[in-house]
């Protein structure tokens, strides 16, 4: 990364004026695809615990199954933002130091630390429960005290209306980099938040079908959102288009489609795109489009 650590480059990203989008990559082949389009990733909970377990996202993670992951997301991907999301930190304050060390010694830019109460749940499912804030905070500051450069966001799962403000701005007056209240309902509350947290970047979780407003980034931006992450776009994306395949593969008594040689997904189109996260690693120039 030259001089400017993974941790500092998200930051000095996050402190930009305008909102910066992160989305959600569950595989390598999606953060394939993704690096094509954006220059920041966001390794969601949701869909790594979907795609490496085939299993909801309730809790199931181990902590060194993500650590792996990263690793080759960050070999791939060299110049990419990373924020990775450590659900509670895997339960204990120790275990979640020693993951937060071992993510920025591997070249993690960030990570988002939550406030959920075990059995814990999606961000947008009902149902969540939180930690007595006094103990969350006791694990958030243990975690801002481990890390050297990586940002660390602090987010809190509350739902009852007084607990979100009251948390949000105790979340804001500590040393973490950024704010986000997930599964924020409107753009009333958006704006609620933005006032509690004072001068403190926030982030803004997107998840198609959850509880929050769909916006876009000049929305955000107006808004005083400083991060949007998007968990889910390739998951979803994913299996709508593989389910209408192999509804398409069944009806044609198990012909292929042809493949259109410009546009089209094929062997040559794969190994393409493959063969650039061989050359991000040997130095090859590359830039993300957007």
């Amino acid at each position: 990364m030259g001089h400017t650590s993974y941790g500092n480059a998200l930051r000095d990203r996050i402190t930009a004026p305008g909102t910066t989008p992160l989305v959600g990559v569950f595989d390598m082949y999606s953060a394939s695809v993704a690096a094509g389009h954006y220059d920041g990733m966001f390794v969601s909970g949701f869909g790594f615990a979907a795609s490496y377990y085939g299993l909801p996202d309730i809790g199931f993670i181990a902590w060194p199954d993500m650590l792996a992951f990263v690793q080759r997301l960050r070999g791939a991907f060299p110049r990419h933002d990373l924020l990775v999301d450590i659900d509670d930190g895997y339960v204990d304050p120790e275990v979640a130091c020693h993951v937060v060390e071992s993510l920025e010694r591997i070249g993690a830019s960030g990570v988002i630390l939550e406030d959920q109460k075990r059995p814990r749940r999606c961000g947008h499912a009902d149902g969540k429960q939180v930690l007595p804030l006094e103990e969350y905070l006791t694990k958030l500051e243990m975690v801002l005290a481990t890390r050297r450069d990586l940002v660390v966001v602090a987010r809190t799962d509350a739902t009852d209306e007084d607990d979100i403000l009251r948390r949000a701005e105790c979340l804001a007056a500590t040393d973490a980099d950024a704010v986000l209240v997930d599964g924020v309902r409107s753009v009333e509350w958006v704006r609620r938040i933005r006032k509690v947290v004072d001068g403190k970047p926030l982030l803004f979780n997107q998840i198609a079908g959850g509880k929050s407003p769909r916006l876009s980034l000049s929305e955000l931006t107006d808004l005083g959102v400083d991060v949007a992450i998007y968990s889910t776009p390739c998951l979803f994306a994913a299996h709508e288009a593989m389910d209408a395949a192999l509804a398409e593969l069944r009806r044609a008594d198990g012909r292929l489609s042809a493949v259109d040689p410009g546009s089209g997904v094929g062997v040559a189109a794969s190994t393409r795109l493959l063969e650039r996260n061989i050359a991000r690693h040997r130095g090859a120039p590359e830039r993300a489009e957007v």
